[in-house]
């Protein structure tokens, strides 16, 4: 039997361990433990804040700390000294819609630190119905694909199930909802058609589309009158949704498009941005600062008015944004079949060299056929006259320039991909500086890889992005990092309500953007564009690396991001 002395000296021992114990395990609770530790970068948060040097820890898909994390300890740590860590970027406008479904890695975007992407000009990829099916299967050339959904909320969750390395949404394509009732016609739509309409605009909604899209400048969406817009756009209104247009005009009517579009958002109580803000054709270039009144004068009355824009002074588009919209009427078939009428050839020929009585002459704005790039066709047989001007196909053939465009059109069975120069820079550096503009390329995610490289695509597909932060931001100093890098990211998110998204702060999905500041910049040009874009270092998505050390993973963590309107 112990004794007493035993006995009080075996409890001694024994408080002294718990005491020990406890103490160990509250050392060890005050270390800060995470997924992933990225030390030492300049925080630019994404609220157009001054930058700071800092931490950040992820936890699974989630932002848990942000700040100085000095004792924190990490499965993974990455050493950001001398890079900027920023949220990752949003793409205001993206058609990714198909190059997701060949390739989902998105390489173009994710080497610029574009973290969502957001599709839905005008057109969008639902709803469906079986017409729409067939034709968008008889239309696929290089891009095959089987076509698995019928409704917007279907597809996006196509794309998710598959695999994507960016986050994707969309709005709902005015488009869409109007070829799903009324095909190609040139008309508009009985009461009932109308409210098909906006029973399908109701669905999109709540399965989590953005809003309500629009591309006015090309038929059949230029055959919609403002009142079948505004009749839309109430629809989404109801769930806090956006409108959001390629305005009817971006040169010769570009003050009466943004009327247009003001007229739209207060009548329908929405928020409404102007796709890539623009003044097209160099008549038009000083219509600047009434443009720009405009917009200012409806956000003093009230109106959310919002804008984005690629930084570059030359669009893309189709042959079809030279023709008039009588002339394709009824679709691609119709058109094809009118240009081979002599008389209807003659009257399209006079047209085409006259401003547009009504509508969008992007030939005429341009100013010369040496202005138009031909970059995409669809015949293999035409592909040789990538990346030549129509002036310089026009003399190949031995024909005007608009009846080589009209020929081309019927030869190749597609309205054929044309880059106009209409824009001036002076005016891009304006638009920069605008305190309500974001970016979006207008273009598709791509690599240069087949089939992508079957055609020539704008340089924004790979550069739009770096292009902002290196030449107008580190080069020119037009805007600082910090408002660049809101207008990428916090200012878009704020725009299209997106929660949990847009800013480096705790709680937050953890997409981030990791690049040096001092080396970022585009490489993609009109005679090579297949080119990366540099500077980007690291790229997480969803809390999971999709780029390390300027090279891409593989991961595919992208979700679908829904709209203020989602019902589960």
């Amino acid at each position: 039997m112990k004794s007493t002395h035993s006995l009080l000296k075996d409890r001694y021992d024994y408080v002294i361990s718990i005491f020990f114990l406890l103490t160990i395990s509250i050392g060890c609770s005050e270390v800060a433990t995470y997924d992933i530790l990225i030390k030492n970068g300049q925080l630019v948060d994404g609220s157009g804040e001054t930058p700071y040097i800092g931490d950040i820890g992820i936890n699974a898909d989630t932002i848990a700390a942000v700040g100085k994390l000095d004792d924190a300890k990490a499965l993974q740590e990455i050493d950001a000294t001398g890079l900027t860590i920023a949220p990752g970027f949003i793409n205001m406008l993206s058609w990714s819609t198909e190059s997701l479904i060949v390739d989902g890695k998105s390489e173009s975007d994710i080497r610029q630190g574009v973290t969502l992407e957001v599709m839905g000009e005008g057109w969008s990829m639902g709803p469906l119905n079986e017409k729409m099916r067939q034709e968008q299967l008889n239309a696929q050339k290089d891009v095959k694909y089987a076509i698995e959904w019928t409704t917007l909320g279907e597809y996006l969750e196509f794309l998710e199930h598959k695999g994507i390395s960016t986050n994707v949404a969309s709005f709902v394509g005015a488009t869409t909802l109007r070829i799903h009732e009324l095909g190609e016609a040139n008309r508009s739509p009985t009461e009932v058609e109308l409210g098909n309409m906006k029973v399908l605009a109701k669905t999109a909604m709540e399965e989590g589309a953005m809003g309500i899209g629009s591309s006015l400048i090309y038929a059949p969406a230029f055959y919609a009158d403002t009142q079948e817009l505004i009749e839309l756009c109430k629809v989404a209104s109801e769930y806090d949704g956006m409108y959001i247009s390629h305005m009817r005009s971006e040169g010769d009517y570009w003050l009466e498009a943004i009327d247009e579009l003001l007229q739209i958002a207060h009548e329908a109580d929405i928020a409404a941005e102007i796709y890539h803000l623009k003044a097209g054709g160099k008549n038009n270039w000083g219509k600047w600062e009434a443009a720009i009144a405009k917009i200012d004068s409806a956000r003093n009355a009230g109106l959310n008015i919002t804008t984005d824009m690629y930084n570059y002074t030359a669009g893309a588009t189709g042959l079809d944004a030279s023709m008039p919209p009588w002339v394709q009427e009824g679709g691609y078939g119709k058109w094809a079949e009118r240009l081979q009428d002599p008389a209807i050839r003659k009257k399209v020929i006079k047209e085409m060299k006259a401003k547009g009585d009504g509508w969008e002459n992007l030939y005429f704005a341009a100013g010369s056929p040496e202005k138009l790039i031909l970059n995409g066709f669809r015949n293999d047989s035409l592909r040789y006259l990538t990346g030549k001007t129509l002036g310089e196909v026009a003399r190949m053939r031995g024909t005007s320039p608009e009846e080589t465009a009209i020929d081309l059109v019927v030869q190749d069975s597609s309205r054929v991909g044309t880059v106009y120069f209409l824009m001036s820079e002076e005016n891009v550096k304006k638009q920069i500086a605008l305190p309500y503009m974001s970016f979006g390329s207008d273009a598709a995610s791509m690599a240069p890889i087949e089939p992508f490289t079957n055609y020539s695509p704008h340089p924004r597909a790979y550069g739009n992005v770096s292009r902002l932060l290196g030449k107008y931001v580190r080069e020119e100093n037009v805007i600082s990092l910090e408002e660049a890098v809101y207008k990428l990211s916090g200012l878009p998110a704020s725009n299209l309500k997106i929660k949990k998204r847009g800013t480096l702060i705790t709680g937050n999905f953890a997409d981030i953007a990791i690049f040096d500041a001092n080396a970022i910049i585009d490489k993609a040009t009109f005679d090579d564009p297949h080119q990366f874009a540099e500077g980007m270092v690291h790229v997480f998505v969803n809390g999971e690396q999709v780029l390390k050390n300027g090279q891409h993973t593989g991961a595919t963590p992208g979700k679908v991001v829904r709209g203020p309107g989602w019902k589960k």
